[in-house]
C-alpha cells in the first residue's frame, strides 16, 4: 500500500512540473522607439482615411491625429511612458474623399447633354463640363475627383477624359497624366503607377509639366499645378500629386517632419516636452550673471562650457536662462536643457530636467 501511495506523490509532482507555466512578461512594458514611417504603417489605418493611400500627411495636426493610431496599432501593449520619435512624409498632395478608380469614372449621357445645356447638340464646351459637374454632384466632398469621358466641343468634336477636382467649394479641372506619358517611363503596359515607382513620381511629374507646352509658356513662381494619375496599390485608384514651381521646377513642398509622441493615460499624445540647446547669448547671459561662485563663472565666460560646477550652482544657471527664454512657460511640462559639461578632458553634452509649476522653476530628479 505504501509503494502505491509513493507512485501516485511521483506521478502528482511530475504532472505537477510539466504543466504550461504562467507567462511572466508583463502585460505593458514602457520603451523608447525611433522610426519612419514606411507605406506599410499608414496602411494601418482604415482604409477610409486618406493617409492609407497617400503614406503622407497633409500638415502637422492631421499626423497629431494619426501617428497616435499608427502607433498603437504597431504595438498595443507598450505601456504609459512609452516614447517615440516619428519620421513622416508631408506632402501638398490633396487625397479624393473616394479614391478607388471605380467609383469615379462616369461617361457623360444624351440625357447629361440636354439637362445641362438644353440643347441636342451632344457635346460640352469647357464651361459646360463645369456646369455639368454641379448639375451631376448637388453636395460634393471636400476634395471630391471625378474623372469624366465626354464630348468636348472646339471648333469639333472630341471625346476626351478629363480629372476635376473639387477644391476650396468649387470645381477645377485638373492635369491629368496620359497614355503616353505613362509609357514615356515605362509604365505603358498599364498605364498606371506602380508602388515601386511611387517615389519617382515626383520627378516624373516635374518633366511632364515643364515639356507640356500649355502650363510651361504660362507658368510662374510659386503656381500649384495638382496631376491626377491611376495608381496600383493591390486595387486601381486614381490619386492627385500637389506640386509648386520655383521657377525652375515642379517639386512637392512637404519633405519630411519628426515629432515626438509619448503614451499617457493608455493613449498616444503629441509629447509635450521642450527640449532646449543653451546658446552663446546664454552662457553669456549667466556669466554676466550673480548666479553661481565667481570662478565658475569667470571660467563659463571664458571657455563657454560649465566645468566643475556645483548641482545647486547649475540649476541656478539654468532657470535663469529658462526664465529669460520662456517668458510663457507651460506648466508641469518638461523643459529639457542640455549644455556642455567639461570633464575627462572634453565636452559632454548633458541634460538637466525643468517644471514650471505655475509660479516657479523646480528642478526634476
Amino acid at each position: 500500500m505504501k509503494k502505491i501511495y509513493y507512485l501516485l506523490a511521483a506521478l502528482t509532482i511530475t504532472f505537477t512540473a510539466c504543466q504550461k507555466q504562467p507567462n511572466l512578461v508583463p502585460s505593458s512594458y514602457v520603451k523608447a522607439m525611433t522610426l519612419t514611417l514606411q507605406p506599410s504603417d499608414y496602411q494601418l489605418l482604415s482604409y477610409k482615411t486618406y493617409p492609407y493611400n497617400t503614406f503622407s500627411f497633409y500638415n502637422i495636426p492631421d499626423a497629431n491625429t494619426y501617428v497616435p493610431m499608427i502607433l498603437n496599432a504597431r504595438d498595443p501593449q507598450l505601456g504609459n511612458g512609452s516614447t517615440a520619435s516619428v519620421t513622416f512624409s508631408l506632402t501638398p498632395s490633396v487625397a479624393p474623399a473616394d479614391s478607388v478608380y471605380s467609383h469615379l469614372t462616369y461617361t457623360v449621357t444624351s440625357a447629361d447633354y440636354f439637362a445641362v445645356t438644353g440643347n441636342h447638340y451632344g457635346d460640352f464646351s469647357a464651361s459646360d463640363v463645369l456646369n455639368f459637374l454641379a448639375y451631376k454632384y448637388p453636395s460634393p466632398s471636400a476634395n471630391q475627383l471625378a474623372i469624366i469621358t465626354y464630348i468636348l466641343y472646339t471648333g469639333s468634336d472630341n471625346t476626351v477624359t478629363n480629372s476635376f477636382l473639387y477644391l476650396n467649394s468649387g470645381w477645377i479641372k485638373i492635369y491629368q497624366l496620359t497614355p503616353a506619358q505613362y509609357a514615356s517611363v515605362g509604365d505603358g503596359k498599364y498605364d498606371q503607377i506602380s508602388s515601386s515607382d511611387q517615389s519617382k513620381l515626383p520627378g516624373y511629374c516635374n518633366f511632364f509639366l515643364k515639356s507640356d507646352i500649355t502650363i510651361a509658356d504660362t507658368v510662374k513662381a510659386n503656381d500649384i499645378e495638382y496631376v491626377s494619375y491611376s495608381y496600383y496599390g493591390g486595387g486601381d485608384y486614381q490619386r492627385v500629386l500637389g506640386l509648386t514651381y520655383d521657377g525652375s521646377n515642379w517639386a512637392t513642398t512637404g519633405g519630411t517632419a519628426t515629432r515626438a509622441y509619448l503614451k499617457s493615460g493608455n493613449t498616444w499624445i503629441p509629447d509635450p516636452t521642450v527640449y532646449y540647446t543653451l546658446k552663446t547669448a546664454d552662457t553669456k547671459l549667466i556669466a554676466n550673471s550673480t548666479v553661481g561662485t565667481a570662478s565658475e563663472r569667470s571660467n563659463l565666460g571664458t571657455y563657454g562650457d560649465f566645468s566643475g560646477w556645483s548641482a545647486a550652482d547649475l540649476n541656478s544657471a539654468m532657470i535663469l536662462v529658462l526664465t529669460a527664454d520662456f517668458p510663457s512657460p507651460k506648466p508641469n511640462v518638461n523643459y529639457k536643457v542640455t549644455y556642455l559639461n567639461y570633464t575627462g578632458g572634453t565636452d559632454v553634452p548633458t541634460v538637466l530636467t525643468f517644471q514650471y509649476n505655475g509660479t516657479a522653476w523646480v528642478a526634476e530628479q
